[in-house]
């Protein structure tokens, strides 16, 4: 797919003008390429891209639903993008999930419960820095992660995460986290 895209763009920069920012298309596959042409001895060399092909699909984004369920028991759906963290989607959703390391593995502020030990079996399992982290978590529980390592993936689809009590964190207490 790349290099019959590649061939389809080198074909119609070799066609263009000098000077020429945009080419048109000559073949349906490549509907415009926006480039900086260079020229280095006989060969053409473009720095830069855009092209939209005819078969890539241009469905929106692939989302699941995820279930957050706060200390006092509410709880809020939200959906959430593939390839997103647990504690993101919460930030994104002013939902009260701390996060004071920014996802790097070193605080516990982001743990979660995973509700359904099936859902929980779906994770990949823990690396040793997380379960290090979690080992500090406040309320730790058999279904426990931290949401900065529960990525959204397909088979995640329905998860319900809780929100223990508290977090162990230096922080004041009554301190709000923000987004990033």
């Amino acid at each position: 797919m790349l290099s019959r895209l590649s061939r389809a763009g080198l074909r119609a920069l070799s066609q263009a003008r000098p000077g020429q920012n945009s080419v048109p298309s000559r073949s349906h596959e490549v509907e415009a390429i926006s480039t900086s042409m260079i020229r280095v001895g006989r060969n053409l060399f473009c720095s830069s891209s855009n092209a939209t092909t005819g078969d890539s699909s241009n469905k929106p984004e692939d989302k699941i639903s995820v279930t957050f369920v706060d200390k006092d028991g509410e709880e809020k759906l939200v959906k959430v993008p593939i390839g997103m963290s647990m504690l993101e989607a919460a930030h994104e959703n002013d939902i009260e999930l701390e996060g004071a390391c920014e996802g790097s593995l070193a605080c516990s502020t982001c743990h979660v419960i995973v509700t359904d030990v099936n859902y929980y079996n779906k994770l990949e399992d823990p690396v040793d820095e997380e379960n290090d982290m979690l080992d500090l978590a406040f309320g730790l529980t058999e279904t426990s992660r931290l949401g900065c390592q529960v990525i959204a993936s397909p088979e995640l689809d329905g998860i319900r995460l809780a929100l223990p009590a508290a977090t162990r964190n230096f922080a004041v207490d009554g301190y709000v986290a923000k987004s990033h």
